[in-house]
Formats: C-alpha cells, structure tokens, sequence
C-alpha cells in the first residue's frame, strides 16, 4: 500500500466502525470542557466522569469555582489524582478567564495555553470539541497508534501531530482523533494486545512492529 492508500484504509476503516462517535468527557460547555480535560491528565475519563459531577454542582462557571478556596478543589478532585497541582490550575484560570476574558473560555491556542495548568493537548481538545475548530490532538493512543501504522516515527507527541496533520484532511481533524483513541482503546492497546482484533495495525502495520508482536507469541 502508498501511505496515501493507508490514510484512506484508516478514514474508512473508522468511519465504519464510529459512524457516531462518543464523547469521552461529559460536559456541558466549554468551561466545564476546559476543566474535565485539565482534569484527565494521568488520570482515566471513567474517573474524572465520576468527579467532575461533584465538583460541578458545586461549581460549574468561573464565578462560582473562585468562591471555593484551593483546598475545597482539591478535596473534590483528589480521587483524579494530581489534585495539588491541578486544583491550583483550576483555581487559578478561572481567575484569569473572569480577569482577563470576560468569564469566557478564550478560542485562540495562545490564549488557553496561557492559562494555569492548560497544555498544549488541553488546548487542541477544547478547541475542536467546544468550538469545531480543526485541530488534532494527541493522546498516548493516537501517539502509539500512528508509530504502529507506520504513520509517524514515534519521536514524540510534536511530530506525531505534525505528521497526523499532514496526512489526514484538515475537515476530518475533529472526528478522527476521537475515533482514533476509541479505536485505540478497544483494538490496539498498549497492554493485552490481540493483533487479530486489530485490523488496521494487521493490515498497515509497522513490520518492525508486526514482527515484534509475532515474535512474543511464539
């Protein structure tokens, strides 16, 4: 296969298999977005869905989430994991969006990425799930599977997003992230991988990958 043939194999090969895609974080806008993303990191989305109902009836716009001091955060979100840092975060950039935005989640990356304890993943994920614009963020799924694909070389999480955006057509960014960590969850996982489960990676695989996987069975 060209890689292009492999890119289409891809698109198609998600398309039927999440024509709807879920989202993986429940939220209602993009402040509570914002937060459940912030919330996510090193953590699962089963767990911060647990939380995040908890801290949100509490508080679920800046002007609220200001009135509860760091420690209350934290005591909320401790099950997530990080909570020192990632209270502080919280606390701190809904300061900032009440300051400086209006109370308002800005839509530009240099504006969210100036924010307290919000990276550049944070940011591409806000901005394509709260507002549609293209961007591609990248997870550790998306990262595995497109070394795995023989998409990208797996140098790191920088080049894995240049190469997706290179590769895959700008109008598909927001979809096919999602439908790429789905697919990375329930087909190719990092652990307890069936490669017979996995049609993409059977079929467009890394040989150095295949031949690695072929070679632990034995």
């Amino acid at each position: 296969m060209t890689k292009q043939e492999k890119v289409d194999f891809v698109i198609r090969t998600l398309n039927e298999l999440y024509p709807t895609i879920p989202i993986p974080l429940a939220h209602k806008d993009p402040y509570t977005l914002l937060i459940a993303v912030l919330m996510s990191a090193q953590s699962t989305d089963v767990r911060v869905n647990q939380i995040t109902p908890l801290l949100f009836a509490k508080a679920d716009n800046p002007y609220d989430m200001v009135k509860l001091s760091v420690e209350e955060i934290r005591d909320i979100i401790k099950p997530v994991g990080l909570s020192p840092m990632k209270s502080k975060g919280i606390y701190g950039l809904s300061h900032i969006l009440i300051d400086k935005h209006n109370g308002e989640v800005p839509k530009t990356y240099e504006a969210l990425e100036a924010l307290p304890a919000v990276g550049h993943k944070t940011a591409a994920v806000v901005l394509s799930q709260a507002f549609g614009i293209p961007a591609f963020p990248v997870d550790t799924h998306i990262h595995r599977l497109m070394y795995r694909w023989n998409l990208s070389n797996g140098k790191n999480v920088v080049q894995t997003e240049k190469d997706a955006k290179r590769l895959f057509p700008k109008e598909l960014w927001n979809d096919l992230h999602l439908q790429i960590i789905w697919y990375g969850r329930e087909y190719s996982p990092a652990r307890g991988w069936n490669i017979e489960n996995d049609i993409i990676t059977k079929t467009i695989g890394r040989k150095s990958v295949l031949n690695e996987y072929y070679k632990k069975q034995r």
